[in-house]
């Protein structure tokens, strides 16, 4: 089946649906979301946890109702939401095979917003070595499995260790929590961060060198920076964290990857290196909060709308990276839009001063009041940016102290 939409939208998670929401409302025309699971709202649907804003009663929402909210803004605005579809790669510039109950299609757009998020990284990954016992997930797999058959203890075990140090360990330890399972103790290469999990032990400055055990998991041996070893007795390993953008539909199509991130490298509009293709969303660089996705959804729908009204593309942007201490800046590329950056650091940096230079001669430094942490971002505004040369080298991003 060969059908034709003004805009495609791959993955129907908080960005894609944000997206979609807005340009159907603007009146782009025909609006399309294909979304491979069998229910669009992406992570958050995953997520039965406060944090994700209120409804119009001012009551919180969990992640399910913020899922739910988007899904209905999107249908509400005239778009076209399809579960249980999947792109599976690329007949021509904007043209996609798709693989859908109802058999394979061939989908031509006008424009083309990828947004098909990011996912943990498995423990084979992370190469962490072992026998395949059972016993070993993600947080995604937890939350998926808690999603489907409730918070049921014989479904994860007795004894569980957490390993990673950001936010999203603690949604795994309070799920573990709620189902009844004792959590023994977080591991994380962080250091410091004993007070964030309350009263779990937390062992820091330490990573999981392999998981004992045959059949089912019966504990987890871990070695910390000195080189002292130890072993953790349990029946479920949970890792979290480790984010890594879904990009493989990106690379079938040829885009540059942001060396930092191994998202797609966009400009401030999300343009891509492809004309008419966009990219939104924690397929940029992994895991941000699902308001900051949502938030590039609907800021992308303009830069649609201009494409769709044959607006020209610009090239490729100057490339934006990171050194020393700092992982990652999004977007990768300074196109003709003045726009905030957001950088992440490798580890703990105390008030640093952050260092802007190109082709080897200065633009600026900025010190940061505070702490920037690993897991959480960092906004740099975008006024640097005015001595950028447009025809050098790539901006280098650094930080000292």
């Amino acid at each position: 089946m060969n059908r034709t939409v003004d805009v495609l939208v791959v993955g129907a998670g908080p960005a894609g649906l944000a997206a979609a929401a807005h340009l159907a409302a603007a009146g782009a025309g025909r609006v399309e979301v294909l979304e491979r699971d069998e229910a669009a709202g992406g992570v958050p649907r995953h997520c039965a946890r406060t944090g994700f804003g209120a409804d119009a009663r001012g009551r919180p929402l969990d992640g399910p109702a913020y899922a739910r909210r988007a899904v209905r803004a999107a249908l509400r605005a005239g778009a076209t939401v399809r579960t249980g579809v999947s792109a599976t790669g690329w007949a021509g510039p904007l043209t996609l095979d798709v693989t859908a109950p109802t058999g394979p299609e061939r989908v031509r757009a006008r424009a083309v917003v990828l947004a098909t998020g990011a996912r943990e990284r498995p423990r084979s990954a992370r190469l962490v070595p072992g026998s395949r016992p059972a016993g070993v997930l993600t947080t995604g797999e937890l939350q998926r499995t808690v999603l489907r058959f409730g918070a049921r203890r014989e479904r994860f075990g007795r004894r569980a260790v957490v390993v990673g140090g950001d936010p999203v360990a603690r949604d795994a330890v309070r799920t573990l929590r709620a189902a009844g399972v004792d959590v023994v103790t977080v591991v994380t290469e962080a250091p410091g961060r004993r007070a964030a999990f309350g009263s779990v032990p937390v062992v820091t400055g330490a990573v999981v060198t392999e998981l004992l055990g045959r059949g089912r998991l019966s504990g987890v041996a871990i070695r910390d920076r000195d080189g002292r070893t130890g072993t953790l007795r349990c029946d479920t390993v949970v890792f979290t964290g480790d984010w890594i953008p879904d990009h493989e539909l990106a690379r079938a199509r040829g885009l540059p990857l942001a060396p930092g991130t191994r998202g797609p490298a966009t400009d401030g509009a999300f343009r891509t290196a492809a004309p008419g293709v966009f990219a939104v969303g924690n397929l940029l660089r992994g895991v941000e909060p699902a308001p900051v996705a949502a938030a590039e959804g609907r800021a992308v729908a303009a830069s649609v709308r201009e494409r769709l009204a044959g607006g020209p593309w610009p090239a490729p942007g100057v490339p934006v990276v990171t050194e020393g201490a700092l992982r990652w800046v999004t977007p990768g590329l300074l196109g003709p839009e003045a726009v905030p950056l957001l950088v992440r650091p490798t580890h703990l940096l105390v008030r640093p001063v952050l260092t802007f230079a190109q082709d080897g001669a200065p633009l600026g430094r900025q010190q940061v009041s505070g702490a920037l942490v690993p897991w959480r971002s960092v906004r740099l505004p975008s006024h640097w940016t005015r001595g950028v040369d447009r025809e050098g080298g790539p901006v280098v991003i650094g930080a000292v102290g």
